[in-house]
């Protein structure tokens, strides 16, 4: 959930994998001036893709930070980006992430949808992460949609941390039980908390108001799982934390997880209405930062079940990076 901080990944070339660690300021602001004083212009951040497609590999990579050319050589950058650009007529830009230091990410997929780019550019447009990456498409279940309409398990605007058809909007896309998932925050300027970041009560989203999205019936609810404290720290031995998983006939069943510790307040066999109010927006379990994660399955089991696409009450579609109310 939370990339505050950006991580140094290994280069792996078996899936065509380009990127680096963030050391955003001091060298940034080195890379910045360097190309400054050879004459070149810095690419704007939505360009790179039409670069990168063209063939001016120098010029992108010229943009990017000293730690990413210490772990990727020119010679196999542009090897790499030949190898990737074959076939691509085009890439079209996805989505945009902002980062609580000014950064941000991009993404770009191919006409096709076969082939990804993302790229992390500090607040001075300096690339510090650059990843290519084929696609695994799931077209046969990407076109269905839930048979129930549902609305937002939440009130006012709220921002989509991960959703989306592919992995690189979408981590959950990956996984059959929980591919077309979504994950929001509350975002303000930029970041999705305010004063110290270890804890929970610095998060916007902690303690919101967590709503029923469709009308159903309590199937599963556990709420006896501690908030992770210090943010960041996350529970791997109880990935839902505290969670709802509601009935709502037509075999669907939405999953509702990292409730606040204890703030449940319906039991199983409750009937529920759209908008009831189910507990508090929490940081239990497999969860970096207060945060919901909403979706929807074929039955109650969280192992066995196949996520199904869901069929939200507006026309309007949505992706990592949007804003939704």
């Amino acid at each position: 959930m939370r990339y505050l901080k950006f991580l140094l990944l290994l280069v792996a070339f078996s899936t065509v994998f380009l990127t680096a660690c963030n050391t955003v300021g001091e060298e940034g602001e080195e890379n910045k001036e360097e190309n400054t004083d050879q004459g070149g212009k810095l690419l704007e951040p939505k360009e790179l893709a039409d670069v990168f497609l063209n063939g001016d590999y120098e010029k992108v990579y010229s943009q990017t930070s000293k730690t990413f050319q210490g772990e990727v050589p020119f010679k196999q950058f542009q090897e790499l980006g030949k190898e990737f650009n074959k076939d691509v007529a085009k890439y079209i830009l996805q989505s945009e992430l902002p980062y609580g230091n000014g950064a941000k990410q991009y993404v770009w997929i191919d006409d096709s949808g076969s082939k990804g780019m993302m790229a992390i550019f500090d607040e001075d447009d300096i690339i510090h992460g650059l990843q290519v990456m084929p696609l695994t498409l799931y077209p046969e279940t990407d076109n269905i949609y839930t048979e129930t309409i549902f609305d937002f398990p939440f009130q006012d605007k709220w921002f989509v941390f991960w959703g989306g058809t592919n992995s690189l909007v979408n981590y959950h896309y990956a996984y059959e039980n929980q591919r077309y998932a979504y994950d929001f925050v509350i975002m303000t300027e930029y970041s999705s908390y305010e004063g110290d970041p270890t804890l929970n009560e610095s998060y916007y989203a902690f303690g919101k108001e967590y709503l029923v999205p469709a009308d159903g019936t309590v199937v599963q609810v556990e709420n006896s799982v501690k908030d992770n404290e210090p943010v960041g720290r996350m529970n791997q031995k109880q990935p839902l934390g505290n969670y709802v998983i509601l009935d709502h006939g037509n075999k669907e069943f939405s999953y509702l997880a990292h409730f606040k510790y204890q703030s449940i307040v319906v039991k199983e066999g409750d009937k529920v209405k759209k908008g009831d109010l189910l507990g508090l927006v929490g940081n239990s379990g497999n969860s970096s930062e207060p945060h919901i994660h909403f979706h929807v399955a074929d039955s109650p089991d969280p192992m066995t079940s196949k996520s199904i696409k869901i069929n939200f009450d507006r026309e309007d579609k949505f992706i990592q990076g949007d804003f939704v109310d």
